[in-house]
């Protein structure tokens, strides 16, 4: 991989500075702090040398000789709004999800939003959702007229805790919409159980989850619809983008003819020789983004194999710190693809330094990691939703009491991880070798045992 820079002995070298310990160099999974030389050295917030002087890998990746020719071939053909090109992604989209019909959108916001109007989710219902989301996901619900509800998160996956949902079913609510979150499923035999005793529609956020099973079905099959996002941070990137997937034909002519205003069937874009036959949109992907997703398709495979082999390396490991709980997969999930590597952070275990203070002591070692989402189900956009004129003439003073509403979808569990404990590694980082996923180890530890130290000198 070009984007791997660090021969062996450059990294024999870099562990020598910063007291790492050849151990790491061979491949051998790291001790853990008996012995160490780890244990002496340095933090790098605290003037030490930088642990990990990596190149991690540049996303998206682009290979001028293999993509370049299928691209620019489709920009000179002057052909450009939605023709063969497209058509062609479709096909292999669904093909590789194992279903019968796909359909590209601009984006997998409008995605979700083409799959619930399709599905019959509008004005006076209620959809079910996790708080532990792109802000995508609540938004979609808000573009239909709907109402989102938000359940709490399972803490040891991150996933939206289905054992809640049940509780939060009322006469209005139409559908449950878990996101597969990181690439990793949520607890789909619970929640497809729950819509069947329920009569719900469920619509897979699967925006994270490209490849990804549940078992051996890939997410997005499972539910009414899946919808997936190929912006531009995702596994299989575009830029912007989006598709629905279904093996209900008759749904999926319906999300044609929206995407495509209003006409019937499937006549080529720009004709005008039959009447639009419903109130609709123009999401229409063009043939040079498709271009681009059918040259990243073809490596989305070996990527998703080096990205799920690190994940699961990286995590036996982490799982021998104290204090580092990796984000736990359920049973039944048969792939796991880790479009984000997500851990429990729990400051007790490592002298009360707090999260911020440990992230910085973690990319000072020069491994990046970040926070991830905020409190989802208490940002304000909910409340402009809620004093549009629209949402007035629909809901009642009743239903639109904000200061109800967040009473109604607190999730403390959410706040948890929200606030105090959730750390995230960019799924770029899996994409190199064992030796790095080392280093993240060596840099965590390496961070325990220096903790009191840490938190003494930052006042984190």
């Amino acid at each position: 991989m070009k984007n791997r820079r660090n021969s062996r002995r450059e990294f024999i070298k870099q562990s020598s500075i910063a007291g790492v310990g050849v151990v790491l160099a061979i491949g051998a999974a790291p001790s853990v702090f008996a012995g160490s030389n780890r244990v002496a050295s340095v933090p790098a917030i605290l003037g030490g040398s930088e642990l990990a002087k990596i190149n991690w890998p540049v996303w998206p990746m682009w290979n001028p000789e293999t993509d370049d020719k299928r691209v620019l071939d489709s920009v000179r053909s002057g052909v450009w709004s939605r023709k063969d090109i497209v058509n062609e992604f479709e096909q292999k989209w669904a093909e590789t999800c194992g279903v019968k019909n796909c359909l590209t959108v601009v984006n997998g916001t409008n995605a979700l939003i083409t799959s619930l109007i399709q599905l019959g989710i509008g004005a006076g219902d209620e959809v079910i959702i996790p708080p532990y989301t792109y802000i995508a996901t609540p938004q979609a619900v808000l573009a239909t007229g709907a109402i989102p509800v938000f359940v709490d998160t399972d803490l040891s996956t991150f996933q939206i805790d289905a054992s809640k949902i049940e509780s939060k079913i009322t006469p209005r609510t139409r559908a449950i919409m878990p996101v597969h979150l990181g690439g990793l499923s949520a607890d789909m035999n619970r929640i497809m159980e729950l819509a069947k005793k329920h009569n719900l529609i469920v619509v897979e956020d699967a925006c994270q989850a490209h490849l990804a099973e549940y078992n051996h079905r890939k997410l997005g099959t499972i539910g009414h619809a899946g919808a997936f996002s190929f912006q531009n941070s995702k596994n299989l990137p575009i830029g912007e983008g989006g598709a629905i997937v279904s093996n209900d034909e008759n749904f999926m002519e319906r999300c044609f003819s929206y995407h495509n205003l209003g006409f019937p069937g499937r006549p080529a874009p720009g004709s005008t020789g039959s009447d639009a036959v419903k109130n609709a949109n123009k999401l229409r992907i063009t043939e040079y983004q498709a271009a681009i997703g059918l040259v990243q398709m073809a490596r989305l495979e070996s990527q998703t194999k080096t990205r799920t082999e690190n994940a699961e390396y990286l995590k036996s490991n982490l799982k021998k710190i104290p204090g580092i709980f990796p984000m736990e997969v359920y049973p039944e999930v048969t792939r796991g693809v880790y479009h984000l590597f997500a851990l429990r952070y729990k400051k007790e275990e490592f002298k009360g330094l707090a999260r911020e203070g440990f992230i910085n002591a973690l990319n000072a070692e020069g491994i990046p990691c970040y926070e991830g989402y905020t409190q989802l189900n208490k940002m304000p956009f909910l409340k402009d939703a809620f004093q549009t004129k629209n949402f007035i003439k629909i809901y009642s003073k009743k239903r639109l009491n904000y200061t109800k509403y967040l009473e109604q979808n607190q999730c403390p569990q959410n706040d948890i991880l929200c606030n105090e404990e959730a750390v995230w590694f960019n799924q770029r980082l899996l994409l190199t070798g064992k030796t790095e996923m080392d280093f993240i180890f060596a840099a965590i530890e390496k961070i325990y045992t220096n903790a009191e130290k840490i938190k003494n000198a930052t006042n984190k």
